[in-house]
């Protein structure tokens, strides 16, 4: 039985990635070890595409990527309807 809840954060070092660091690492407990991963480096980011994740901050707990974290990508074809590759 594992004696610490492993918390992984990616993390592109930006304003609302410190942000939410901070408010994991305030409402952690003893028993939770906190890992903060760099997006910026490759390995890093080659995990979190293989997680499937889409954006950042994301949040893995345990290695299951955490229900606030999942399903959000960015959607080209809502883009699209929005402009995007329409000529002026």
């Amino acid at each position: 039985m594992a004696t610490k809840r492993k918390i992984e954060i990616f993390s592109a070092g930006c304003p609302a990635c410190e942000e939410t660091v901070q408010e994991i690492r305030k409402a952690a407990c003893p028993s939770c070890e906190i890992d903060v991963l760099d997006m910026n480096d490759p390995e890093v980011a080659e995990r979190a595409k293989a997680l499937g994740i889409r954006t950042v901050p994301a949040v893995l707990i345990d290695g299951q990527l955490a229900d606030c974290c999942s399903g959000r990508r960015v959607n080209i074809e809502i883009l699209k309807t929005a402009g995007l590759g329409k000529p002026l």
